[in-house]
């Protein structure tokens, strides 16, 4: 059974806690919680929001789970195992390099510059069920990127799915806009005197 709107992006109450207390703010911009998502990381933690976003996809029947390189890894992995189908991860290169694979070039949000994703094209199938499984949703670039490289192969993504969402920023609907539905474990609504504003909690 596909999960309602709301239901996809309904609060996890263990990671809204954890922001709201722990998240550090930089420039009034960058949302920092590296220290159990992706740079330092907590194997339960993890294994807790990656089994709770599998259960939000696990309708849509997907045959692969798609991220990028490098954070999206550990919640994609989780998922993966959680809805028993493979992972795939769309390799960073220098934008200038075109490997013989569906590419990407992406801007990044945080750390400036630019990067070319790639996935090789034996990993994507004509006709294959991709949901997307990534940390942080911000501007949406990136979804936007694995979006268009799947439909390239003549596959289809069902849903996109992150551990937190900027609210704030754009991208949920550049990526509705693809008629892709988003799904969220958390969402920060805002930042007010250098701290997060959560919704839903």
């Amino acid at each position: 059974m596909i999960t309602s709107p709301a239901a996809l992006s309904a609060p996890f109450a263990q990671l809204v806690e954890r922001i709201h207390a722990e998240a550090t703010v930089l420039d009034n911009q960058i949302i920092k919680i590296d220290h159990f998502l992706n740079h330092r990381i907590e194997p339960a933690f993890m294994t807790a929001m990656g089994r709770e976003i599998a259960s939000r996809l696990a309708g849509y029947q997907p045959d692969i789970v798609l991220t990028a390189e490098a954070s999206g890894i550990a919640p994609g992995l989780v998922a993966a195992i959680a809805l028993d189908v493979p992972m795939v991860y769309a390799k960073k290169y220098a934008p200038m390099i075109e490997p013989p694979a569906y590419s990407r070039i992406v801007p990044s949000p945080t750390k400036g510059g630019e990067t070319r994703l790639v996935i090789g094209k034996r990993y994507l199938w004509e006709g294959a069920r991709v949901v997307i499984v990534d940390d942080i949703l911000s501007n949406g670039r990136t979804c936007q990127a694995l979006i268009e490289m799947v439909r390239e192969a003549g596959a289809e993504v069902f849903a996109a799915a992150f551990i937190m969402e900027k609210h704030f920023k754009n991208g949920r609907a550049v990526i509705e806009a693809m008629d892709v539905p988003v799904a969220t474990l958390a969402q920060v609504v805002g930042i007010e005197a250098g701290k997060v504003v959560m919704g839903g909690a």
